[in-house]
């Protein structure tokens, strides 16, 4: 089986759905769908302002170190601006990790 037949395609509804199941009780109904649709956007928007998105392949093999602090005011800090919520920053930190993971459960990040 071919490496590139492991990585199946990022689909927002698999993504939201996922999501959902992460994160925890508590938190489940604070956010529609669309609110994380919203974040998630907000999140590869942050990716694609630091340059992580470019097609070019970095020079070393080494990993993209993303800043969690610097995402989540960056996603907090957009939602107020946009007049789409106030929201928790711990919160957000779960719909950013339900995210990674779900990437991670379809390889999307894997590079080979």
């Amino acid at each position: 089986m071919d490496e590139k037949e492991d990585v199946l395609e990022y689909d927002g509804d698999d993504s939201i759905r996922f999501i959902r199941n992460y994160l925890p009780q508590e938190i489940k109904d604070k956010f529609s769908d669309d609110e994380i649709t919203y974040i998630v956007d907000l999140i590869y928007d942050y990716y694609e302002s630091k340059g992580f998105l470019d097609d070019e392949e970095p020079e070393d093999d080494s990993e993209v170190a993303i800043d969690e602090e610097e995402l989540v005011n960056y996603v907090v800090t957009n939602a107020m601006k946009d007049k789409v919520g106030k929201f928790d920053p711990d919160e957000i930190t779960h719909i950013i990790q339900g995210e990674l993971d779900y990437c991670d459960s379809i390889n999307v990040f894997d590079k080979e």
